[in-house]
């Protein structure tokens, strides 16, 4: 069973049927899930998106500058994170949200040994900021946070997609999907698993990626455990 890990969640997981913002039933339900991991005794580190309130792509789409628009997301992934910090508090799990971006009057700073000290205390701890610099995603955040804070696996919860496929399940019937695949066959293939350049920081570190469904209820726990859903992507050593 892993010991450590990330959880990369994307800003839709907490928007619920809605087209936007953040559902507090879904964020509660998603609070119980990481609850059940904390129950096993597992260090997590959560990574969450801001694709339910602004995307940078969106703002350069419409004429922003482009790291104006990734700033922009950068502070939407604060939102989100406060909103999973009071979910989580709510239920008994002490949580600290700690952001790439000064914001000291609602998170920490991240701070890497300071992380780490909050694992050893038992505390879920949530990522925000993004890397703190525009340009890149949260994908990227998290393959960055798994190599220096040493976690077993990056966990990509998706929304109602069991894993990896050859192409779109929702508008292929036959799209195949994989069990297990390399680093190299993601870039090769290109795969839309996270961006290329979280695939390579994963790869030249060695990090493990497990990409499963998180609306099936127990999914989170069963993929900490290694039960077999989803799609494990390592080196193949």
């Amino acid at each position: 069973m892993y010991q450590r890990v990330v959880l990369k969640l994307s800003g839709e997981a907490m928007k619920g049927d809605g087209p936007t913002g953040i559902d507090p039933r879904t964020v509660k339900e998603i609070a119980l899930e990481i609850k059940n991991l904390r129950d096993l005794n597992v260090e997590v580190a959560i990574v969450v998106g801001a694709g339910n309130l602004w995307r940078g792509k969106t703002g350069e789409e419409l004429g922003m500058d482009r790291a104006q628009a990734d700033y922009m997301g950068m502070l939407g992934t604060i939102m989100n994170g406060l909103a999973l910090q009071d979910a989580l508090e709510q239920i008994g799990v002490a949580t600290r949200v700690m952001s790439a971006i000064p914001t000291s009057a609602v998170a920490e700073p991240y701070i890497r040994r300071r992380a780490i000290r909050h694992f050893e205390k038992g505390r879920v701890v949530v990522l925000v900021g993004g890397t703190g610099s525009p340009y890149f995603s949260t994908d990227t955040t998290a393959a960055l946070r798994a190599a220096e804070l040493a976690c077993d696996v990056i966990l990509m919860a998706k929304n109602g997609v069991d894993g990896v496929y050859d192409k779109d399940p929702r508008k292929f019937a036959d799209a195949k999907l994989y069990t297990k695949l390399t680093h190299q066959e993601v870039l090769e293939k290109n795969l839309a698993i996270m961006d290329s350049t979280a695939a390579s920081l994963c790869k030249d570190n060695n990090i493990n990626i497990l990409v499963f469904n998180m609306n099936t209820k127990g999914n989170i726990v069963k993929a900490v455990k290694g039960e077999g859903i989803g799609t494990i992507v390592s080196n193949g050593e």
